[in-house]
């Protein structure tokens, strides 16, 4: 899959992805270097819980000893290449030309924020109590959130294998990401892995990745109208 956006402003420095991807590429790499038991245990110390925020007494709790902050410190975990490696690609395939728009700053919130709450809705979600939830698929979720709202109008170029060949074509991003929304639905009840994969965090963090990128290209579009004197 491929991005193209033209644009005739000069890029400024993009720092927050590739911050992001070193971080999590660094994280998965010293969690293997450790054995198996002590990475279990790792995921235990820093991953988010099923439970322990049912009700207004664990919520205090959890602000008080810091344990809350498992949402965030989750989103740096992965369990296994395969886990890891799609994260970090569509990280870079959206998370790219969103930061271009957002900035650093915004892009490093929407990305925290938008998994927090994909990890929370997740937590939520679960029936099965003490299961542990890892993985930057919320926050990558919400980016791609945030890329719908931000460039509706895009088109992805993507690559088909049609028999023998490849073929290039270009789509619209409604369309491709829909569809995608779309079977986080159905694999949320239904779906591949059930029980192991968070599918509830995946929709949680795109819807939330909507409403951030709404919200902010509403206030740039403020911001310059101000700036023109209209």
């Amino acid at each position: 899959m491929f991005v193209s956006i033209p644009s005739r402003d000069k890029p400024g420095l993009r720092w927050a992805v590739p911050l992001l991807f070193a971080a999590i590429w660094l994280a998965f790499l010293w969690s293997i270097s450790r054995p198996d038991e002590a990475r279990r245990s790792l995921w235990m110390d820093w991953g988010a819980l099923s439970t322990g925020l049912g009700n207004p007494q664990d919520w205090w709790a959890a602000l008080r000893d810091g344990s809350v902050l498992r949402l965030f410190t989750a989103l740096f975990l992965h369990a296994d290449w395969s886990h890891l490696l799609g994260n970090l690609v569509f990280l870079l395939i959206f998370g790219l030309p969103a930061e271009r728009v957002l900035g650093p700053w915004r892009l490093l919130l929407l990305f925290l924020l938008g998994g927090a709450a994909a990890n929370l809705a997740a937590l939520y979600a679960m029936g099965s109590p003490d299961q542990i939830i890892i993985g930057a698929s919320g926050a990558v979720s919400a980016l791609l959130g945030a890329y719908l709202a931000l460039f509706p109008g895009a088109r992805l170029g993507v690559v088909l294998p049609l028999g023998l060949f490849l073929e290039f074509v270009r789509a619209p991003a409604y369309l491709l990401i829909g569809v995608w929304a779309a079977l986080q639905v159905v694999f949320a009840y239904i779906g591949p892995s059930f029980g192991m994969v968070a599918w509830s965090a995946h929709l949680s963090g795109f819807l939330f990745g909507i409403v951030y990128g709404l919200y902010v290209r509403a206030a740039i579009a403020r911001r310059l109208r101000k700036r023109h004197g209209f």
